[in-house]
């Protein structure tokens, strides 16, 4: 079994571009559609793969054009696919604005992911190290995923998006929470400070703060990651980088503030270009790209928002 198990979501992306995101009722001409891999369950994989880690996705797909799309991009990352079910479902599929400050809407049609199970996970985690899951799947199939996980000896990694009310049971089984700042929020109601994540059961927790940076949240404190200033193109699926990146790095048995930083100018790198699988960076990728264009920074930024950035 491979290092990183990833079990979430794998879906077709039809990006748009325009220059404004339509209102209720409202007609607004685009650009030419591109269609890409994505999925956040898929965009983990690929990323964490990227970077050197022995992954694995298992998901659910349908028999048709986009889930052989999403096939051949997992496998040209070098993402093991046997755990990939084909499905008398369509593929999940992504509609996505994206306007000119790479900002994007998106809208979700799960499909073969609203028929992942949860006896699917079943005796799949021996020698998984980190397990991630995401929630465009269904909730009982993610619930029992870190029941599994925890009960195997893995560590479990879970990426609270969308947001979904999760219970006491499944938060407390969690090694380390992923959230942004929006979904922190969702969790905590607004003005919290995000150390109070802790206090939902998990052993820690991560919230990612966009071109600010990102959180770790651990026993012994709040540590603030600062990010490297880039300029936006398209901002699809760059949570998702970032989610990759961590399993990546927690599986080599780093720290979590060392798995952050690395998550963080991986996130960085792939804003600046378009679409989600596509646009992350391989691990000697991410070297260069530190090395020329990334200053060494501190954690004062980041860590100044710490109680105070929840809208």
């Amino acid at each position: 079994m491979s290092d990183v198990l990833v079990i979430g979501s794998a879906n077709a992306d039809l990006v748009v571009p325009a220059d404004r995101r339509p209102a209720g009722g409202e007609t607004v001409l685009g650009g030419d559609t591109t269609v890409l891999p994505g999925g956040k369950g898929a965009n983990t994989a690929v990323a964490a793969a990227k970077l050197g880690a022995d992954v694995a996705l298992l998901g659910a797909i349908g028999d048709d054009a986009y889930g052989r799309l999403l096939t051949d991009s997992l496998r040209d990352a070098g993402v093991r696919t046997d755990l990939l079910r084909t499905v008398e479902r369509p593929t999940g599929i992504a509609y996505i604005t994206v306007t000119p400050d790479g900002e994007n809407s998106i809208l979700v049609s799960p499909g073969a992911n609203s028929v992942l199970e949860p006896s699917a996970v079943e005796g799949v985690f021996g020698g998984v190290e980190v397990m991630v899951v995401s929630l465009e799947i269904p909730l009982p199939t993610v619930e029992r995923a870190v029941a599994a996980a925890a009960e195997a000896g893995a560590r479990t990694l879970l990426n609270l998006s969308p947001a979904a009310e999760l219970s006491a049971r499944t938060l407390a089984a969690l090694d380390v929470l992923l959230v942004n700042e929006h979904e922190a929020a969702w969790l905590l109601g607004s003005g919290v400070a995000p150390a109070k994540l802790l206090d939902l059961g998990p052993r820690s927790a991560v919230v990612t703060l966009g071109a600010r940076g990102a959180l770790v949240i651990t026993e012994d404190g709040t540590t603030g990651i600062p990010s490297p200033k880039v300029e936006p193109v398209d901002t699809t699926g760059a949570g998702d980088a970032f989610t990759g990146a961590l399993a990546a790095s927690l599986a080599e048995g780093v720290t979590l503030e060392a798995a952050a930083r690395k998550a963080v100018q991986v996130a960085a790198i792939s804003v600046t270009r378009q679409g989600a699988q596509p646009s992350y960076p391989s691990d000697a990728e991410l070297e260069r790209v530190c090395a020329s264009h990334f200053p060494a920074t501190t954690s004062t930024e980041a860590l100044r928002a710490a109680d105070r950035f929840i809208p």
